[in-house]
């Protein structure tokens, strides 16, 4: 099992390169949206994600 990405600006540039768009901006939470999955995605407003975050984040962007 690789390691999943926890670097947060790292994450989002991803997101941005496949397509997802920010949908709501939260006082905590970012949430992104894609035009073609049914799908949403919260990304925590930390520098650095936990590794469980960021393997869930991983796994509803398709990643893994």
């Amino acid at each position: 099992m690789s390691v999943a990405e926890t670097n947060r600006a790292k994450i989002i540039r991803r997101l941005a390169q496949e397509g997802w768009r920010l949908a709501r901006n939260g006082a905590e939470h970012d949430i992104f949206d894609h035009p073609s999955k049914a799908s949403v995605l919260s990304v925590p407003r930390h520098r650095t994600l936990t590794p469980g975050v960021a393997r869930q984040i991983a796994k509803v962007a398709g990643w893994r």
